[in-house]
């Protein structure tokens, strides 16, 4: 969890405006597409924890 808070808090620090912007570019997405991109995330996320056992 905490390696996630990491990875979550790098862009926004490196990049804040780039980070705002596809902020601003999420929030106009449909509900599919943002489900859509939250079911890959958590497929990468299980692809990670298994490859890293």
């Amino acid at each position: 969890m905490g390696l996630m808070l990491v990875f979550e808090g790098l862009l926004p620090f490196v990049a804040p405006q780039a980070w705002r912007e596809t902020f601003k570019r999420m929030i106009e997405l449909k509900d599919g597409q943002l489900r859509f991109i939250g079911l890959i995330s958590i497929f990468g996320g299980l692809l990670l924890l298994f490859l890293s056992r």
